[in-house]
């Protein structure tokens, strides 16, 4: 597919032609581009899942992430696939998209987005970060548990870190937390994470 298809597609043509070969695709400038999350990646997002649901069951709040979702910003030349979604049960049915196509095209229909930086982190900085600002999804962090991304995003000298962007009349503020410095979220105001638990989470357990 990426390589058949050479011209710029729209969202509702990138899900037409989305092959069934169990690969995971995002739609970036009209452009396919595969989505091949390494080991360590996934264990990040899975240590940060577990944290999450354990959130939301124990303060029994209106929430569910999903498997799977996309999220198509204003422009119809783009949709991407976070690495976790949370989104709200209360307005989840108003967004026209989510019944047939697990993509969310409102901002009100999510209340966090995570990304985890990886060889591509110039699109979760430079790109996505706009584009959910523009939709007005009220939380987006960036996860750089490797330290990717441009000193200009994350400092000097360089360190892993979570950047939290919360909207605040229509633009995103954000704080940024490092070591053991915990995170500090308004859909999660109880939860304890912070940037050495996720790196002490890729450490092999004792045998």
């Amino acid at each position: 597919m990426v390589q058949a298809l050479e011209r710029s597609l729209t969202f509702d043509e990138f899900l037409e032609s989305y092959p069934d070969d169990e690969n995971l695709y995002e739609l970036m400038n009209g452009a396919v581009v595969p989505v091949k999350p390494t080991g360590p990646h996934g264990r990040v997002s899975a240590f940060v899942l577990r944290k999450l649901i354990v959130e939301v069951e124990k303060e029994d709040l209106p929430f569910f992430i999903p498997q799977t979702c996309y999220v198509k910003p204003q422009s119809d030349k783009a949709g991407y696939l976070p690495d976790l979604v949370v989104l709200d049960e209360r307005t989840i049915d108003e967004d026209p998209r989510w019944q047939k196509e697990s993509t969310i095209s409102k901002g009100t229909s999510a209340q966090l987005v995570i990304e985890i930086t990886s060889s591509n982190w110039r699109d979760d900085y430079e790109r996505k970060l706009p584009d959910y600002e523009e939709m007005g999804i009220a939380e987006y962090w960036i996860i750089d548990y490797l330290a990717l991304g441009a000193s200009r995003h994350i400092g000097s000298p360089k360190q892993p870190l979570i950047t939290v962007y919360q909207l605040l009349d229509g633009e995103y503020q954000f704080m940024q937390f490092r070591g053991t410095e915990p995170v500090r979220s308004q859909v999660f105001p109880n939860l304890s994470l912070s940037v050495d638990d996720i790196l002490a989470a890729l450490q092999p357990r004792p045998k």
